[in-house]
């Protein structure tokens, strides 16, 4: 058995915690982050040490040097980590804590997305981010119109006829020197977006399930390459993780890409919810995609769940939650 080694990761320096199978400490060391710095630090752990971070932002590069260098790397989810409920809080706490989990085999551990997975959710988080930064543009427009007591009428704003009627308003000088501005920000972000739109659909042009999803209606290609990023891959490459074979290429893995296990045998229950409300006591639970699964006036429900149970999902992780009302 090899050394345990926790690492509180930020963005400029980090907290390692070394330890032998016995719990005793090591060595703790605060380290520059660098990847020659953090790889010299790891490898006195010896070959195969087991080593747990938490994925925090910033978490990619030090999981792939650890990665090369033969780490079994684990990734704590934060959510399931509660570290909101405790008194005292510092880097030594966490990491030491992180040591603990990771010896008993307790770690709330999340799926460690393969580099492919990675990039293209970064292009699909950039379209997002591009799209929610429009509308606000957007609606600064309507803004102005309104302080005008202008109505844009029957004409949709931004179709083609519309964008003739906004220009063609009798506007304050001030106010259409703002609107006029508005919309070439608009049209910026416009060709972006669908620069970017381009560009993720020749990521996943060779994705059977892309095309396929697409044919329900309703969904379009932002829809559906939202699954896409969260537990497969476009690349012709079987990606795998410590929770089981491979998936084929384009088909997601049944259990959710946020939801850990300890082992292929034994099933992981993670407290977690959106970090906006963590007292809720939100439970997101693993099953398996064969399971059966119940529909009522109530919602649907899975075996092991209360039978009173509010289903949504997480616009952050991806994880489908449920909360008792019986609580």
């Amino acid at each position: 058995m090899g050394q345990y080694v926790a690492i509180d990761l930020h963005k400029r320096r980090s907290l390692i915690v070394r330890a032998d199978e016995n719990g005793e400490r090591l060595e703790t060391v605060r380290i520059d982050n660098d990847p020659v710095t953090l790889a010299q630090a790891v490898a006195a752990a010896g070959e195969d040490p087991e080593v747990v971070l938490e994925a925090t932002c910033g978490w990619y590069w030090a999981a792939d040097v650890l990665a090369e260098m033969g780490a079994n790397v684990h990734l704590a989810h934060p959510l399931g980590l509660h570290w909101d409920n405790r008194r005292v809080k510092n880097d030594v706490r966490d990491a030491n804590a992180l040591l603990d989990m990771l010896r008993l085999d307790l770690v709330p551990e999340a799926w460690i997305a393969p580099p492919a997975v990675r990039e293209l959710r970064e292009l699909i988080r950039y379209r997002a981010k591009l799209v929610m930064l429009r509308a606000g543009l957007k609606s600064q427009v309507q803004a102005v119109l309104t302080k005008e007591g202008v109505s844009a009428g029957r004409y949709e704003l931004w179709s083609a006829k519309g964008r003739r009627h906004l220009d063609e308003l009798a506007l304050g000088e001030s106010f259409r020197t703002r609107v006029d501005s508005l919309c070439s920000l608009i049209d910026a972000y416009g060709h972006e977006i669908a620069l970017l739109s381009t560009e993720i659909d020749g990521w996943l042009a060779d994705d059977v399930g892309y095309g396929v999803i697409q044919s329900i209606k309703g969904v379009g290609p932002v829809l559906a390459s939202s699954p896409k990023s969260a537990g497969s891959t476009a690349s012709p490459v079987p990606t795998s993780s410590a929770r089981g074979p491979a998936s084929p290429p384009g088909i997601a893995s049944p259990t959710p890409p946020c939801i850990g296990a300890r082992s292929p045998n034994k099933g992981r229950v993670l407290f977690a919810g959106p970090p906006s409300r963590p007292s809720l006591g939100l439970a997101t639970r693993r099953w398996p995609s064969s399971t059966p699964v119940s529909k009522s006036a109530e919602g649907p429900t899975w075996p092991g769940w209360p039978r009173r149970a509010n289903f949504f999902t997480s616009s952050t992780t991806g994880c489908a939650t449920a909360r008792s009302s019986a609580v």
